[in-house]
């Protein structure tokens, strides 16, 4: 595919990516394909048969076993791990806590990012995808990258509430250390850290209604199209 029919967006957990992408990609007409499903898919399946993150082949043994694979259904590609849509199931708090163990592994990263890869070309238009290293590593040719991040707090605030958690102060800065330590596990990792492709456009959405980021997103796209 094109990079100019990529548009990559990477950032910290809790800046905006996921709820971004897939409405950037609605407005294009593109497809979603959200990366950190399928790293969150292969750590579901590696808790589930009690694989730890210290046996990278035996977790990447899983992927062909169960399969652990990607289904385009619609505009988006959904994750399925032995037959079953686990969209649901991914997020939970016991594989968000072990997701960037599991993620880290580069036997996992070459996995996804290879399936990330042969789902963009199985797309039938453009792709809008998001994760850490996508600018970076997967599409360093995307027509479009963009870098979200927020502050601690504004970003924990908004997973509560993805969560339908109270937003009391003491859960806002309770999970707003779990999203830094998150942070600093992905930056500081050896394989793929989080950090901002060179030529990204870096976007601080804490003060940014969700439309405006969108809107900024959609600009891009529109613009590195023409």
């Amino acid at each position: 595919m094109a990079g100019n029919r990529v548009v990559a967006i990477d950032g910290p957990a809790g800046s905006g990516k996921t709820t971004t992408a897939r409405e950037v990609a609605r407005r294009l007409g593109w497809v979603h394909l959200d990366s950190g499903a399928l790293y969150r898919a292969v750590t579901l399946a590696a808790l589930d048969a009690d694989v730890p993150p210290d046996d990278p082949l035996r977790v990447v043994a899983l992927t062909g076993q169960l399969p652990i694979r990607w289904v385009f259904a619609v505009d988006a590609f959904k994750p399925e791990v032995a037959g079953t849509d686990v969209t649901q199931a991914i997020r939970s708090l016991r594989v968000t806590a072990q997701v960037s163990a599991y993620a880290s592994l580069p036997q996992v990263r070459d996995w996804v990012n290879q399936e990330l890869r042969h789902a963009a070309e199985r797309a039938p238009s453009g792709v809008v995808i998001e994760g850490r290293d996508i600018g970076t590593v997967v599409f360093p040719d995307a027509g479009v990258k963009v870098f979200l991040t927020a502050r601690p707090e504004t970003r924990a605030a908004r997973r509560l509430a993805q969560e339908g958690k109270a937003e009391d102060m003491g859960s806002v800065r309770r999970r707003s250390r779990e999203l830094v330590r998150r942070d600093d596990a992905d930056a500081g990792r050896d394989v793929a850290p989080l950090r901002a492709a060179p030529d990204a456009v870096t976007m601080d959405t804490t003060d940014l209604s969700f439309e405006e980021q969108v809107d900024r997103v959609v600009t891009l796209a529109r613009q590195a199209l023409a």
